[in-house]
Order: C-alpha cells, then sequence, then structure tokens
C-alpha cells in the first residue's frame, strides 16, 4: 500500500518530468514530411500494391463489397504480397488481430520464419491468412463451449485493411479477423456488426430504389467516434491502488477547485500533454487513421481525439486500435491513459460519440437536409425512421451501452441520461410539430444570421440546429451522435444494435411504400404518409429539453419512455425474447448469441464490481483507517499534553469526536460491505441484482465516509494521492 513517502515522491516527479522528443519523419531533403507524404505507411494497401495484378484487386474489392468468396489462388497472391511488404518494413511475426467478447483485442503472434527445404525462409501462407484457430473455451462464451470443446476460429476480414504495430524491437502484421465458435456462434464483436451493415444496406437499398433511386446499389454505415480519456502521472496512478486495479478512484474527497470555471475546456493544451497528442497524431497517420482534432476537454486532466469518418467496420476496428495507441504513448511520456468512464467523482466523465450516418454508392449521405429540409421528403423520412427506431427499441440501444462504468457516468455531469430520447433541434422540431399536428410544412423565412453586434467579425449562418449535450441520440446537422456511448465500449455492438432497429423499421417501410405505390400514389405522397405514420408513432421520444433535469425523469416517465438505471437491469434485455426479437429477426443475431452475451456481460459486470467492493475494504483496511488512527493518536497525546498544564482542549476534542464517528461508522459500513460481499451467491442474474440494489450503494456509503476522514486527516498524513494532485500537476 502506498506511503507518505510514496506521494511526496510522485509529487516531485510529476512536476519535474523532461519533454520527451520525437522523431519526426524527415524527407530525402532533411525537412519534415507533410502528414500526406506518410499517412497509412504502415498499413497494407490493395490498391497501391505492385505485387497484386490488377484482376486480383478486383476481385478483392468485388469479394469486400458482395460478401462472395475470394479463390484460394488468389488469397496465396495476396499472403505474398503482404508477406514481402511487411517483412521488407522490419516485421517479424504475424497475427490474427480480432475482439473477443472481452471489449478489447486479442492476438497470437506466430514468425514469419519457417524451413523449406533446410533453408530459413519468411512466408505467409494462404492458410495461415485466411484462418486461424485460438481457443474458443478460453474467451468469454457464455459457457456454450466447455474446456473439452475449444475450437474456434479467425476469419480474415478483407473490408478492413492489415496493418503493422510497432514494438522496440520489431514490428507485426495485425491481421483484422472475425472470431467465431467451431459451431458457428459468433464469439466477437465484429461478427454481428458485419452482419448488420450487410442488413442495413439491403434494406435501404431497396428503400431507396422504391422511391425512384434506382442507381442505388449499396448503402454503407459511416461513424465516426470521439474518444475521451484523462492523463496523469505515472507516478500518481502507481500510488492508488484503485485506480491500478479497477480504472477509477475508489474514494477521495473532490478538490475545492475542478471544473467550476470551465477554464480547462478548448484551454491552451499543457507542453506535456501536446507533446504526447503529437506523438499520437505520428502513430496513427502511419496506421492510416485520419486522427483529426485535439483539444482540452471540460474536465481537468480530460483530454479528447477524434477521427475523420470511415465505414463503420473500419471504423470499429480503428477505434481499438486509438485506445490501445493512446495508452502506449501516454506511457512514453510518463503518463497513465485513463479511459473508465468514471474515473473521478463530481467532474465530467467520458464518453465516445459515435457520430453515425449512412451513405449511398455515389457518396450522398442520406442525412443531409439540403436547403429546404420541409422539401427534402427523402430526407424527412429518413430521420422519421431513425427516430421510430430509436423509440421502438429504446431498451436494446440502452442495453448496448451497459457496463459498470457507464453506470455511473450516466445522468452526471455533462453526460446524458439512462433515457434514452432524441434530439432533433428547433428546424426539424418544427417540422414535424407541423407533420404531427397535420399542419402545411413550410419553410423558415430565408438564412438566419447570427447578429453578433462587432461589424468587423464575418457573418455567421446559422446551422439548422443547435447541439443538445444533454440527449443521448443526437441530430447534428448531417448526422446522429450517440452521445451515451462510454469510453471504454468496443463500438461494435452498440452499433449492431442501432443497426438491426434501424434495418427493421427500413424493412417495415418499404413493404409500406411499395403498397403505397402499388395503389396508385406518388412517390412524395407515399414518403410523406410513411414519416407521418412515424412521427406520430414516435413522437413522445423526440426531446429537445435539458436531459439533466429531474422534471425530464418525470415527464418521461409519463410518455411511457423506459429508464434503465444499471446495466444489472438494461442487460436482461439480451434474455427477453421479445424486446430482443428484432435482433434475431434481423439476422444480426442467432438466439444462441445473445443468451451466452448476456451470461458474458451480466458475468463482466458482476466480476468488475467484485473487484472494487474487494480493493476498496482493502484500502480502507490498509490505508484510510491507519491514517485515521495515527491522527486519533496524535490528537489524544495533545490533547493529554494540554489538560496536564490545565489549558483548554475544546478543539482537539472536538476534531477528536468527528474523527473517532467518522471512522467508527467507516468501520462499521465496510465490515457490513464485507460481510454482504462474502455471503453473495445465487444465479447470474440475481447476483447482479443484488451487487446493483445493495452492495454498491453499500460501497457508496463507504466512500462517503472515506471522504469524511480524507477531510479530517491532515495532509501531511494522507498516503494516498490526491484529485488536487492528480488532476492538476504534470
Amino acid at each position: 500500500m502506498p506511503t507518505l513517502e510514496t506521494r511526496t515522491n510522485a509529487k516531485i516527479e510529476s512536476t519535474n518530468r523532461l519533454l520527451r522528443e520525437i522523431d519526426i519523419p524527415i524527407d530525402t531533403n532533411g525537412n519534415p514530411m507533410k502528414v500526406s507524404e506518410y499517412y497509412g505507411e504502415n498499413v497494407f494497401n490493395f490498391a497501391t500494391s505492385t505485387d497484386i495484378p490488377e484482376n486480383v484487386r478486383k476481385e478483392i474489392l468485388n469479394v469486400a463489397s458482395s460478401g462472395s468468396k475470394i479463390s484460394k489462388e488468389h488469397a496465396d497472391i495476396v499472403a505474398n504480397a503482404v508477406t514481402k511488404w511487411a517483412t521488407d518494413k522490419g516485421a517479424t511475426h504475424f497475427c490474427h488481430w480480432f475482439q473477443p467478447l472481452t471489449g478489447g483485442t486479442a492476438e497470437k503472434h506466430d514468425a514469419f520464419l519457417t524451413i523449406k527445404n533446410g533453408q530459413a525462409i519468411e512466408r505467409l501462407s494462404v492458410s495461415q491468412l485466411l484462418q486461424g484457430e485460438p481457443d474458443a473455451s478460453s474467451f468469454p462464451n457464455g459457457g456454450s463451449r466447455s474446456t473439452f470443446e475449444a475450437r474456434g476460429y479467425t476469419s480474415w476480414d478483407l473490408t478492413s485493411p492489415m496493418f503493422l504495430t510497432e514494438a522496440p524491437n520489431g514490428k507485426t502484421l495485425c491481421i483484422p479477423t472475425a472470431f467465431v465458435s467451431y459451431t458457428g456462434e459468433a464469439l466477437d464483436i465484429k461478427t454481428p456488426l458485419l452482419r448488420s451493415v450487410s442488413k442495413v444496406s439491403n434494406e435501404v437499398t431497396r428503400f431507396l430504389n422504391l422511391v425512384g433511386k434506382k442507381d442505388v446499389s449499396k448503402v454503407d454505415v459511416t461513424i465516426g467516434c470521439e474518444q475521451e480519456y484523462f492523463l496523469i502521472d505515472k507516478d500518481f496512478y502507481y500510488a492508488r491502488p484503485d485506480l491500478v486495479m479497477t480504472g477509477r478512484t475508489l474514494l477521495g474527497c473532490s478538490s475545492s477547485k475542478n471544473q467550476q470555471l470551465d477554464d480547462h475546456y478548448f484551454g491552451r493544451i499543457p507542453d506535456r500533454v501536446m507533446g504526447f497528442m503529437q506523438e499520437l497524431d505520428l502513430e496513427l497517420h502511419k496506421l492510416g487513421i485520419p486522427s483529426k482534432t485535439r483539444h482540452n476537454e471540460v474536465a481537468p486532466g480530460q483530454y479528447e481525439i477524434a477521427p475523420v469518418f470511415s465505414a463503420a467496420n473500419v471504423s470499429a476496428d480503428q477505434n481499438q486500435i486509438i485506445m490501445a495507441v493512446i495508452k502506449s504513448v501516454a506511457a512514453k511520456h510518463d503518463f497513465v491513459a485513463i479511459l473508465h468512464e468514471k474515473p473521478f467523482a463530481g467532474i465530467n466523465g467520458s464518453g465516445k460519440h459515435v457520430n453515425w450516418s449512412m451513405s449511398d454508392n455515389s457518396g450522398h449521405n442520406l442525412l443531409e437536409p439540403g436547403e429546404n429540409p420541409h422539401e427534402n421528403l427523402l430526407f424527412l423520412s429518413t430521420v422519421a425512421i431513425v427516430t421510430e427506431s430509436v423509440f421502438r427499441h429504446a431498451k436494446a440501444l440502452r442495453m448496448g451501452i451497459a457496463s459498470a462504468a457507464n453506470d455511473h457516468r450516466l445522468g452526471a455531469n455533462e453526460a446524458p441520461p439512462s433515457i434514452i430520447s432524441v434530439f432533433l433541434g428547433h428546424t426539424l422540431e418544427g417540422i414535424f410539430e407541423n407533420i404531427y399536428s397535420g399542419k402545411k410544412l413550410s419553410a423558415k423565412d430565408g438564412d438566419t444570421f447570427l447578429e453578433t453586434g462587432a461589424q468587423q467579425l464575418a457573418h455567421l449562418l446559422l446551422d439548422n440546429t443547435d447541439r443538445n449535450r444533454t440527449s443521448p441520440f443526437a441530430f447534428t446537422g448531417n448526422k446522429f451522435e450517440f452521445r451515451a456511448v462510454g469510453s471504454t465500449a468496443a463500438i461494435g455492438f452498440p452499433v449492431s444494435i442501432l443497426n438491426a432497429a434501424i434495418a427493421e423499421v427500413y424493412k417495415e417501410s418499404a413493404d409500406f411504400v411499395e403498397s403505397e405505390i402499388k395503389a396508385g400514389a406518388s412517390i412524395d405522397d407515399a414518403l410523406l404518409k410513411i414519416t407521418t405514420k412515424w412521427v406520430k408513432n414516435a413522437y413522445s421520444v423526440i426531446f429537445n429539453g435539458d436531459g439533466y433535469s429531474s422534471d425530464w425523469v418525470d415527464e418521461a416517465e409519463k410518455r411511457g419512455l423506459p429508464n434503465l438505471r444499471t446495466s444489472a437491469e438494461a442487460l436482461k434485455v439480451l434474455t427477453d425474447e421479445k424486446e430482443s426479437a428484432f435482433l434475431v429477426e434481423t439476422g444480426v443475431f442467432k438466439r444462441s448469441e445473445l443468451e451466452l452475451r448476456y451470461e458474458v456481460l451480466a458475468e463482466r459486470y458482476n466480476t468488475l464490481r467484485e473487484i472494487e467492493f474487494s480493493t476498496l475494504i482493502s484500502m480502507v483496511n490498509q490505508t484510510v483507517i491507519p491514517a485515521a488512527i495515527n491522527y486519533k493518536t496524535e490528537l489524544s497525546q495533545i490533547i493529554q499534553r494540554q489538560k496536564s498544564f490545565n489549558l483548554e482542549c475544546s478543539v482537539e476534542t472536538e476534531i477528536y469526536k468527528k474523527l473517532n464517528f467518522a471512522l467508527e461508522s467507516l468501520y462499521a459500513n465496510t465490515n457490513n460491505l464485507s460481510a454482504t460481499v462474502d455471503g453473495l451467491e445465487g444465479d447470474t442474474e440475481g447476483i447482479s441484482d443484488k451487487i446493483a440494489n445493495d452492495l454498491f450503494p453499500q460501497s457508496e456509503v463507504v466512500a462517503s465516509f472515506c471522504a469524511e476522514v480524507e477531510n479530517l486527516v491532515p495532509n501531511t498524513l494522507w498516503p494516498l494521492p490526491k484529485y488536487s494532485e492528480m488532476l492538476f500537476l504534470r
């Protein structure tokens, strides 16, 4: 356990770090290279590889878009080409890189080295490229695989590019793959996501063809993920057992200054942090990840990175890479990057705002309103379909973002609430109000400019919508922003659920439009009718107000909107056949895959909480209580000395009483928590409910008494790094 010396040394080290210098790519003339000159250098590009013939290149692109199989002969050509490319760049090993149900990624490295006719050569065989065989029973599988039934398969995903990861002494070729069991069940995040993307493409393409867009043959789901994270000095991190074991502080007093002044948001980036961000951008750009935006976030010590939009599957893979690279680059700068949704109480948590849209094969964004959105019936029908999808499957969407960590964030300090609602902004809200009440659709009177009162400033044309930070699902001009997704989430899971919901409503919409047109309706009339149908049905989910307000909780209940406050409650959607039927009917998940996911996710929730409880109990007994006893000892000695001289000691006595009460309360509540944890038994669901409803509230009480003790114990006797140090010293 940390000591006062540990904390003191951490403060000294954190404020005296030397800035790390990085090697900027240099051209042949010795000048710094432009990003565009080294962008994607660690990504294998089918389109530019001179070792892949044109006919093979065309087949790969066709396979990636159509889902057909690549021939073994052509796969062998690709294997040889990527082996040459990777080994020429210094790679010695390759791996199948996949996303099991741990929420992270997995990889097993194999050397390119092989022996042929007694000679050492580098080779990646076609079978090694196409398929791997990890142990399916050793990854989370919800009991679907026994130890003696261990076989699982990884399968090469042609739609996501192969890339190189760099270590101090070499590189590894990573081949993005799906991961399935011997019986064909998806044991990963990627497989259902790929299914959902295909389902959206099929249903939306059919709908667009029916309404006159005959040239549309494919629709892509596009994603842009904003990633928030905290940076703290590594010495502070390792002096906090709770951060090391759980990713969040389980106890601690808020500092007197945190984010009240709003001075950190978009503020000047500290030099040490800027050095980290510059190296982060460098590494991501080399990996072909279009890192675009970087800035200070609202909370002290919190930052954000955002890339350019990509296809959903590629974006999901890239976000996993971003999280890994953030952590590895942070370590080089003597930081630890904390991605937990709520590492510090009383200030903002971290989210991963998933910006979601769709585009057809000509590149047209289906959520682009145009200059006259009230006349753009195709756009209005798209928004109405998405709104109906969210309204209909709000419980499932809440389930898709459920985690022990995200439960801390939802509804607190600028995070959206656990009530899933849709923000449309004033322009669309007005249009939908007219549709709902049967009024004529009308435009605003010309363009609206923002009057600043300063003639030196450029005229600012107002967007068609404001932004609502309190909304979990907000329309932001030409896309929807799923703001409720947590910062550690593997985005493929919530996006798969969202895609399935939208595909279901698009199928019904296409059936409706087809029947209307067959009955003699014009395309415009059919679009207006389907828009009106969904607007009227889903109108209660539209909310443009303050999601933080307690009034909204009451109003949402009156509207009949679900409010699944804990993950224990939300995850039950997976085993609710009625609520999850659309996931099976759209083919995005098999029923057995939903059942195993419930076991995996609920067990993960239980385990993470149990680790938190155990860590908290240990910290109380080994650090907090000893610190309090040490101070009580000092106080008692002072009181005895004062009394021996017949001096007044009312202040010392009062402090002693307060500390004693806090300590006694802390000890009693810690013992109660420990006994309840030891007595946990039952099935997975029962334990989840017990943890969410009983144990977690008990742990919060323990944390509150820890804060009381911390407030009373002198700074010179408190061994744990404090919030003010972790968040502000760097």
